[in-house]
């Protein structure tokens, strides 16, 4: 299913193979995309995740709804084995297909996984990461939840998400490009761009940064704080799970 200009967030959440199908339509130019739509901000985000993380060599780290596993190349600069997982295969093999090409391997391993269901032990990771993609599972405090259950006592999980930006005039503004100007670059950079409109969507609709702290503290995380980017256009959420 493509989404449909106008279609709701709650109406693709509804189907979450619907989002799945939806990721699969972007995925050929979805990093081209990001870059051009947050000027490339998208790299700073990335290596402000990355230092959030206190693992390096013998540390696992799995990155959740990984995509095309830019992000996830960025954490393995760290020395940490580092996992990508996503449910849309299509950004699966398409991250997979261009680190081939380009490097002759993959130097991290893909595996499709939905966020609810991680096909991993319990206790078995150091550190859960997720960028921009909690907001799309069907079920945001299950997820949460579920990033506990695979992580060690003691170890992080680090959320990467948009947010709302702190200075209220320059809300306004940017609440004016999200749901007018993101869809109208998204038509021409991007390979389905009727999907950025419930991304714009999703982003409006998604908790502020204490909002989201307090889920993640009831889903049984502990020392939740966060950290503005950009003005409060994304947030660093970082947690410790109980020893």
């Amino acid at each position: 299913m493509t989404p449909r200009p106008g279609g709701t967030r709650a109406e693709l959440d509804r189907d979450p193979g619907a989002v799945a199908r939806m990721f699969d339509g972007v995925a050929a130019r979805y990093d081209l995309t990001n870059t051009v739509l947050s000027f490339a901000q998208d790299v700073r985000w990335r290596r402000a995740t990355r230092a959030c993380l206190a693992v390096g060599p013998g540390d696992t780290v799995l990155d959740v709804a990984a995509g095309t596993g830019v992000s996830t190349v960025e954490l393995a600069r760290t020395g940490a084995t580092c996992l990508a997982t996503d449910f849309s295969l299509g950004m699966l093999r398409t991250g997979r297909s261009r680190l081939v090409g380009k490097l002759g391997r993959s130097p991290v391993p893909f595996v499709a996984a939905d966020a609810l269901h991680l096909p991993l032990p319990d206790a078995s990771v150091d550190a859960v990461v997720i960028s921009f993609g909690l907001r799309n599972t069907v079920d945001v405090d299950a997820a949460l939840a579920e990033f506990a259950r695979v992580t060690r006592p003691g170890g992080t999980l680090v959320v990467c998400e948009f947010s709302r930006p702190t200075f209220a005039p320059f809300r306004r503004v940017y609440t004016d490009y999200l749901m007018a100007g993101l869809p109208r670059v998204a038509r021409a950079v991007s390979s389905n761009p009727d999907a950025y409109v419930y991304l714009a969507e999703s982003i409006r609709a998604w908790p502020d940064q204490p909002a989201l702290a307090a889920r993640i503290g009831a889903a049984g995380w502990r020392s939740v704080a966060w950290r503005n980017l950009s003005g409060g256009i994304v947030a660093l959420h970082t947690a410790t799970k109980p020893a």
